[in-house]
């Protein structure tokens, strides 16, 4: 790389635009900064190289420079946004209502949104948020906000640590508060340190040069806020780690045990017992609360909640054996009070009321007025049998079986899994032969295919059960958000409430020159001066800037 060699000797690397070690304007390389028109130095990084700004020969460095761009950052931001935006207008498809007729996401979309529910599904925002593009774009921010925090950070750190007291007077001259006084006395000049002192600031003495400062720290804020930020946007990206995060849902039923999603098969669950409770109007005292209550004109749920069982599984010493199940917790779920284990938490977060479990059947003569049955049946309707045999001999084959039945377009067809509104199609062979008879049964249907059957299908009895809708959810990435997010307030309170002030003396012959320099609040630093140098002939400091504007 070129090297740039200043009139004091010292060798600075290319892309320096104030000398390291005097301070002295690099002119060539002013026009970096967006400085060459104005005649105050700026300050930005003390003039150091930046990388991004220096090196420019291999992809290596294109890749750097372009991540270290504010805008880049800025761009990646605006588009995670206006995407994370546009991922909310409609629910993500975890969140389908499970009283919805259907949660396959491509017939929800567009059955509940029409066309513009149809585009959104087919461009794939109904699972934005775990989507490899998603992901790419908080990836992205993740190195931009790194590549622009190093290339800033590691320049500007070898810059303060590494400052002088002695500093060229064109250094001193061009900096936005100056003032140059002829006659100074020692005593004053020694006052002036002394006041400073008080002031808490730092003295740092080169054979008669002065540098006073305080407040180094608030320069590293925004550098702590990025590390909060990239420590927040790791937490994200871990929360697709299904170790680290888990947030799914499962359907309970009263009676029911099964493996707990996300469990490795290692818990169980059994529901015991589901309860509702409904506000009674009668009860309410609140006027605008029983007005709604009456304009719903439904019951409104104020509490549901379900008695559950959790079961550890031992493994067996036997290979594929079913594994036995230790009971380890008992408890209610309620609306508000998750049930907790092992890392896990039980959320009660919906429930489904009255769904069929079992239907029972007769086979009857169809002319026998009395309806006599010749036989019965029970069908378990989430697993039914392909076949029943009744005991005088008739079989009864389930043909076709619809768990949530509906017609489209004169076609049977099932809404969901869930058996809201059971139907069969059924074939019917009486004991002894192989001639058989359709019948199409469901509630309140009952239809022959020809109308000539001999033997008809009748309901007899069902069994019905409530649903419990579960959220299970294990969060270990919680603490890096709580983390990032402390750390980000600790940069935002370190850049915030604290300045950066620097305070030059420089002795030029029987006078001296005055120079400062602040990262922000320039009042702030003219009172600190004012302060110091009130009982002394020093000359003021004027502030450079407003002359020039």
């Amino acid at each position: 790389m070129k090297k740039i060699k200043c009139e004091c000797g010292h060798i600075n690397p290319e892309g320096t635009v104030l000398c390291e070690a005097c301070g002295k304007p690099i002119e060539e390389n002013q026009h970096i900064e967006g400085n060459d028109k104005r005649k105050l130095l700026n300050m930005r990084y003390d003039g150091t190289a930046r990388r991004s700004l220096t090196y420019n020969r291999s992809i290596v460095d294109k890749i750097w420079s372009f991540f270290s761009s504010v805008k880049v950052g800025i761009w990646l931001i605006v588009i995670t946004l206006i995407a994370s935006a546009i991922g909310t207008i409609f629910p993500q498809e975890m969140y389908i209502p499970a009283e919805a007729p259907s949660r396959d996401p491509a017939i929800f979309y567009e059955a509940e949104y029409g066309i513009f529910g149809k585009i959104y599904y087919q461009l794939g925002f109904h699972n934005l948020f775990s989507s490899w593009w998603y992901m790419i774009l908080i990836a992205l921010i993740g190195i931009s906000l790194v590549i622009c925090s190093l290339d800033r950070f590691v320049p500007l750190y070898k810059a303060l640590k590494k400052q002088k007291a002695k500093r060229h007077e064109t250094f001193l001259s061009r900096q936005r508060l100056f003032s140059e006084t002829k006659q100074v006395s020692e005593e004053e000049k020694q006052k002036v340190v002394e006041a400073l002192k008080k002031q808490r600031y730092n003295i740092q003495n080169e054979n008669g040069h002065i540098l006073a400062e305080k407040g180094r720290f608030s320069r590293w804020g925004p550098y702590v806020n990025h590390i909060g930020l990239i420590i927040i946007l790791l937490a994200a990206l871990l929360r697709f780690t299904p170790f680290l995060y888990l947030d799914e849902y499962v359907w309970v039923r009263e009676g029911e045990e099964k493996v707990i999603p996300g469990t490795d098969g290692e818990f169980y669950i059994k529901n015991k017992a589901f309860t509702l409770d409904t506000y009674d109007i009668d009860d309410v005292e609140n006027e605008r609360f029983k007005e709604a209550i009456k304009k719903e004109g439904e019951p409104i749920a104020e509490n549901y909640e379900s008695d559950v069982v959790i079961y550890q599984a031992e493994k067996s010493a036997v290979t594929g054996a079913e594994p036995e199940l230790k009971k380890i917790i008992e408890d209610n779920i309620t609306v508000n009070n998750p049930l907790k284990f092992s890392g896990f938490t039980l959320y009660q977060a919906g429930y489904q009321l009255n769904e069929f479990k079992t239907m029972s059947f007769n086979v009857h003569e169809k002319n026998d007025p009395e309806e006599k049955a010749l036989g019965t049946f029970t069908i378990d309707l989430m697993s039914p049998e392909r076949e029943y045999k009744l005991d005088n001999g008739f079989r009864v084959k389930v043909e076709n079986y619809y768990p949530d039945y509906y017609l489209d377009n004169g076609e049977p067809r099932s809404e969901s899994k869930y058996p809201r509104n059971p139907a069969f199609v059924l074939w019917v062979y009486p004991p002894g032969s192989e001639e058989r008879e359709l019948s199409f049964i469901g509630i309140g249907k009952n239809i022959e295919s020809q109308g000539e059957n001999k033997y008809k299908i009748g309901i007899e009895d069902f069994e019905m059960r409530d649903v419990s809708g579960l959220t299970v959810r294990r969060d270990y990435t919680l603490p890096l958000f709580i983390v990032g997010a402390a750390i980000f307030m600790i940069g935002v309170i370190q850049g915030m409430y604290w300045y950066h002030r620097r305070i030059w003396i420089h002795p030029k012959g029987d006078g001296l020159l005055l120079a400062a320099h602040t990262n922000k609040n320039w009042f702030g630093i003219k009172k600190d001066i004012e302060k110091v140098i009130s009982d002394t002939e020093i000359n003021m400091v004027v502030d450079q800037q407003e002359l020039e504007d």
